[in-house]
């Protein structure tokens, strides 16, 4: 499981760097904060049911950002 959030690590990691090199600053910001998360998560060592409850708690914020953004900001 920590070699999964590894993975996730590096592909936030190349998501903002292409961000970056798009000039969409504030995207790659939030993908480089998401990287520094996933790869801090990777070395906690955790049990496996307490990454897959931290990627549910992951994945509950980000539907309900993106749910906000999408109803009140587009």
């Amino acid at each position: 499981m920590p070699r999964m959030y590894r993975v996730f690590a590096f592909w936030t990691a190349v998501i903002a760097m292409l961000a970056y090199a798009g000039h969409m600053e504030v995207m790659a910001l939030l993908f480089f904060a998401q990287t520094a998360f996933f790869l801090a998560l990777s070395y906690m060592n955790l049990s496996e049911r307490g990454y897959i409850y931290v990627f549910a708690g992951y994945l509950v914020l980000f539907f309900v950002g993106f749910t906000y953004y999408t109803t009140f900001f587009m």
